[in-house]
């Protein structure tokens, strides 16, 4: 009984090893030895400023929104933008690839499966079977919210599927996911 009294004693002081870890560790050890995190080392001020905003990861970040719906490609620009990020727009399938060919620079692609001229499926079929598009991250965005469709959208090349309405929360944290693993790659 007495050993189990000086166990939990000690619990809320353990350190457990979890998915950021190495960063907590440093964040905690700066404070117990009142250390201002401006004393530190530049690249350890990044790490601490990274833990504490999330959001960081999204500043200038290129992301192509490809969508037909013009109030979509407005309200999903205007939140990314708050976030720091450029944004292109295109129209349909065959604008998005275009817009591909001129710029090689992006990070992600939002997909609208649902579009005239090509649709989101035959897009990504397409931008997959191109060399240079095989890693960019793809998130399909769609109306269509049957199983079958994410497992289509699935396997014509998206990483991942959001049915509309978009959540914006679940969309960050699912690009959050998506330009980590990037950053890991890297």
């Amino acid at each position: 009984m007495v050993e189990t009294a000086n166990l939990q004693k000690y619990t809320n002081t353990i350190i457990v090893k979890g998915v950021k870890s190495e960063e907590r560790l440093l964040d905690e050890a700066s404070m117990f030895l009142h250390r201002t995190i401006s004393n530190l080392h530049p690249t350890k001020q990044e790490i601490i400023t990274k833990l504490y905003n999330k959001d960081l990861i999204f500043n200038g970040k290129k992301v192509l929104v490809v969508d037909d719906d013009m109030r979509n490609v407005f309200a999903l620009s205007k939140k990314l933008r708050e976030l720091g990020m450029r944004i292109e727009k295109a129209d349909n399938g065959i604008t998005a690839l275009e817009m591909l060919r001129k710029h090689k620079d992006f990070d992600m692609i939002l997909m609208d499966i649902m579009m005239p001229e090509m649709d989101g499926y035959e897009t990504m079929q397409h931008i997959r079977a191109k060399g240079d598009y095989m890693d960019i991250p793809i998130i399909a965005l769609t109306a269509k919210a049957m199983k079958e469709d994410e497992q289509r959208c699935l396997a014509a090349g998206a990483n991942a599927y959001i049915s509309k309405p978009v959540d914006i929360t679940s969309l960050y944290t699912m690009m959050r996911v998506y330009m980590n693993k990037e950053n890991v790659l890297a």
